[in-house]
């Protein structure tokens, strides 16, 4: 057995992990028997040498084995489903999909992360809402399932052990756009969640990890790869990321915009993300049997209050008071009696007067549906029409 000065040296040589390798890698990070400079220096190494597909699906079964796995009753066979993106400027899109997804009739164990780089992390906006427990114990999540159909929480100490130490190494060491390196941490998250159904929205432009249309095709195809490989149906829509998603960027105002969204007041363009996700979710699941049923199937939970609803059990099975989250969810809350404002704030202003007309980027579902069956290696790709009416009926 090679010892970790070897496993760094041989990664770091550009020669090939074998599973047995890579077993030994993440079981000493997972049982912190690694330095962190010598966990930083295998991360730098898979960043520069990178890892062919079957080292990227070993380091994603091994992440995923290093904890808990979570287990559901056979009844719930089919339903359970997730969604993850790979980060945007105002991306609140998990805040209106999950509950819209268990209004539905879908069981959504979303479990999310902080921000990295420039983006904000859906974690960070559910706490600005008080009393909202991100930290929830791994037996209440079942219970939490059956009575709600969703919950958003973050990692607990023994889910995924080794993607929490290499997760907050990445940022530390710029390794955060490796590949790899994001197949994994993403992936093993959603592998120990046992879902049967994932989609996920890959990000491309200005505001985004990967700025060109090729890279990320290459990451979507490399994360289908390895959801299917550990048994998850898995779908990726790319999507362009030149500007914020909606209107608002901040936690706070996120968590506000996306209750407009779930009284059906969304931006077009959040609108549109959502809809457009959640109705492949509910295609790939058998559930409706087009996109277009699946996205009017998700629109109507917004319009009809059914996907506010859940949400606001969803805050009050995870710690909000129930009078803060009625107040949130009421058709004229005054959003600010329950949430802080910024302490801080400047106005700016144009020296002239004019007409804004176009931001440096625009958030919409142009480029399609990359899917990827289980016992299939070519790409499939839908192209969606921009017209709002064709995805909402």
């Amino acid at each position: 057995m090679l010892s970790i000065q070897d496993l760094i040296r041989k990664k770091r040589n550009g020669g090939t992990l074998s599973d047995e390798d890579i077993r030994l890698f993440i079981q000493a990070v997972a049982k912190q028997h690694m330095q962190e400079s010598q966990i930083g220096a295998m991360l730098m190494a898979i960043w520069m040498k990178g890892m062919v597909v079957t080292e990227t699906m070993a380091l994603t079964k091994e992440m995923m084995l290093s904890g808990d796995v979570m287990s559901w009753p056979e009844e719930w066979a089919g339903l359970v489903v997730d969604k993850h993106s790979t980060g945007g400027v105002g991306d609140k899109v998990s805040l209106v999909l999950a509950p819209a997804l268990a209004a539905c009739g879908c069981k959504v164990p979303m479990i999310s992360g902080r921000g990295l780089c420039h983006t904000g992390g859906t974690l960070d906006k559910l706490e600005s809402i008080p009393g909202y427990n991100i930290n929830q114990p791994l037996h209440k999540f079942q219970s939490m399932l059956e009575a709600v159909g969703c919950f958003i929480v973050g990692q607990t100490e023994t889910l995924v052990p080794a993607d929490r130490v290499l997760y907050a190494l990445r940022d530390a060491t710029s390794t955060v756009d490796s590949l790899p390196l994001i197949t994994g941490s993403i992936l093993s998250k959603k592998g120990a969640e046992s879902l049967n159904c994932l989609v996920l929205d890959v990000k491309f432009g200005r505001s985004a990890l990967y700025k060109d249309e090729a890279s990320a095709k290459e990451l979507a195809q490399s994360l289908v790869n390895a959801g299917n490989g550990l048994g998850i149906s898995t779908g990726a829509v790319l999507s362009h990321m030149n500007a914020p998603i909606g209107r608002c960027v901040g936690n706070s105002v996120e968590v506000i915009e996306s209750l407009e969204t779930l009284k059906g007041n969304g931006p077009s363009d959040l609108m549109e993300l959502v809809t457009t996700l959640g109705g492949v979710v509910l295609q790939m699941t058998g559930r409706v049997s087009s996109l277009s049923e699946g996205s009017a199937k998700i629109y109507e939970s917004l319009i009809g209050g059914e996907a506010l609803a859940k949400f606001q059990a969803m805050m009050e099975a995870q710690g909000v008071t129930n009078e803060d989250a009625r107040l949130l969810c009421s058709a004229h809350a005054d959003y600010y009696s329950v949430l802080r404002k910024a302490q801080h704030q400047t106005e700016l202003q144009t020296d002239t007067d004019g007409t804004h007309t176009h931001t440096h980027t625009h958030t919409t579902v142009s480029l399609g549906i990359v899917s990827l069956s289980m016992d299939s290696e070519s790409l499939w790709i839908v192209s969606l029409s921009m017209d709002s009416e064709s995805l909402y009926g």
